[in-house]
């Protein structure tokens, strides 16, 4: 049985944050302590109602340095906050001394998981990140397959992902590229990271379509040719999504068959809890292969519809509802 840890959370009151919440208590650990700009936070009340909670970082950091000083260690730092920040809670974490768990994608740019290797080495702590569809069964199921099959067979695939968003998402920090890193990296970052984790390494990217609301692309891996789409844009979605009154719609097709993989995710943060607390987690580093390619692709000039493109790049694109570009 593993004795309980202490936890303490940056961007509590953010989107994700209930999955890491629930997964600490899961887990049988307890958030110490947490911190958020914003105080709509009642969700603590159903996980940790004694937790301390801050509005302001200093403040936030003075309560963790005053407990350590008193001799009750913090183990971990959960990061729930904007993708931009996460480096810099990342680091924050580490020298506090605590081990950190990050959400995804863990920085926006490679370089900067080099810089915060070299804090894990100076300060002798791990930081890990959330690369939750690695353990979904029916992904894990997938990989065994593709590893035991022929090794000089080249797959085709069609990934399409649409999630639709509102008007809200423009004036968040998800709708500016230099917070979030876009669309591709914002719902796309999980994705991109099970591709290359099943297919292998990127040796060709190109890039078709990219806006403020989805992105097209080609990318041929060591074992696969993949298209892809990724949307926010609720006039994307099938027919059959729309009629079903969904708002999101995930599909991935390999060589002509659909892979069903719609079930399965309540558990996964909880399930890569357990991983870092056994000391199986994802470590930063194994990020790194999807933070390039993500980085590839935001920085990519758009060719247009050349080539072997995703048949849904071929939609019409639609005006910023702000009239930005």
């Amino acid at each position: 049985m593993r004795m309980r840890k202490n936890f303490s959370i940056i961007g509590v009151g953010g989107y994700i944050a209930p999955r890491h919440l629930k997964a600490i208590k899961d887990t049988g650990n307890i958030l110490v302590s947490a911190y958020d700009k914003n105080d709509s936070v009642g969700i603590m009340d159903s996980y940790f109602p004694q937790a301390s909670f801050f509005t302001e970082q200093e403040l936030f950091d003075r309560h963790n340095t005053r407990l350590i000083e008193k001799g009750q260690k913090i183990d971990f730092v959960s990061v729930c906050t904007p993708n931009y920040l996460h480096d810099a809670h990342t680091r924050y974490g580490l020298r506090l001394g605590c081990d950190v768990i990050c959400e995804k994608p863990v920085v926006l740019n490679p370089w900067n998981i080099d810089a915060l290797e070299a804090v894990e080495k100076s300060t002798g702590r791990k930081a890990y990140t959330i690369l939750q569809l690695r353990l979904h069964e029916s992904i894990v199921a997938l990989k065994k397959k593709i590893d035991e099959g022929p090794k000089d067979k080249i797959y085709d695939v069609d990934l399409t992902y649409i999630t639709a968003r509102g008007n809200w998402y423009y004036t968040s920090w998800k709708g500016d590229i230099n917070k979030s890193g876009g669309v591709a990296t914002n719902i796309g970052i999980h994705f991109y990271d099970m591709l290359q984790w099943i297919f292998g390494k990127v040796t060709k990217s190109v890039v078709h379509v990219s806006s403020h609301d989805r992105v097209a692309g080609y990318l041929e891996l060591e074992k696969a040719r993949v298209r892809y789409f990724l949307s926010i844009n609720a006039d994307t979605l099938p027919d059959n999504a729309v009629q079903g009154e969904k708002r999101t719609y995930r599909t991935i097709m390999i060589d002509g068959s659909e892979f069903e993989f719609s079930q399965g995710f309540t558990e996964l943060h909880t399930e890569s809890y357990k991983k870092i607390l056994d000391g199986e987690g994802f470590r930063i580093s194994e990020a790194r292969n999807c933070i390039e390619m993500v980085y590839d692709i935001r920085n990519a000039q758009p060719i247009g519809l050349k080539g072997d493109y995703h048949p849904l790049a071929r939609l019409e694109l639609s005006k910023h509802p702000f009239g930005w570009k």
